[in-house]
């Protein structure tokens, strides 16, 4: 199995709606509007954008990314990803994780990165674990806006290999 990076593409507007369906969102507040992924779709083709397609073996099979954001008052990273059902359960999304986080440390800056996923979702918190990442604790985490959330912050200090 091979997973790898690609940049986000004027083409992975399909892929950002079927990852918005209801059961790739149930953890994340359900799917957004098509306005509110259209306009996702443009903040990802942003260069610079730290958005990427995953591709296992030569099919696309997901997204994941890291963005700035400020968290507990310190510049951080924050990462996410998803992998679509067929290629979920192959280890596609820690090998995406373990990627996006080289991404993220080599484009400098933060010296922390975050992922926080809900309490309630085993699959994403393992991806974590595997990933590298160091369980911090419990919060209430806003998302999507307006709405909290629990999760489990795990962080995983840039310039240490995870």
């Amino acid at each position: 199995m091979t997973v790898h990076l690609e940049p986000w593409s004027a083409d992975d507007l399909g892929l950002l709606h079927r990852l918005n369906a209801p059961e790739m969102t149930a953890h994340l507040g359900g799917p957004e509007s098509d306005a509110r992924v259209a306009d996702r779709h443009q903040r990802y083709l942003t260069p610079g954008s730290g958005m990427f397609r995953v591709v296992l073996d030569g099919v696309v099979a997901g997204s994941a990314g890291f963005w700035a954001k400020q968290w507990r008052g310190e510049a951080v990273y924050e990462v996410g990803w998803s992998v679509l059902p067929e290629c979920q359960g192959r280890g596609v999304a820690a090998a995406a994780a373990a990627a996006v986080l080289e991404r993220a440390r080599a484009a400098g800056g933060p010296r922390w990165v975050h992922a926080f996923p809900s309490v309630g979702n085993a699959a994403s918190n393992a991806v974590c674990r595997k990933a590298g990442f160091t369980l911090l604790g419990e919060v209430s985490f806003e998302y999507p806006p307006g709405a909290f959330m629990r999760c489990n912050d795990w962080g995983v200090e840039l310039g240490i290999t995870p």
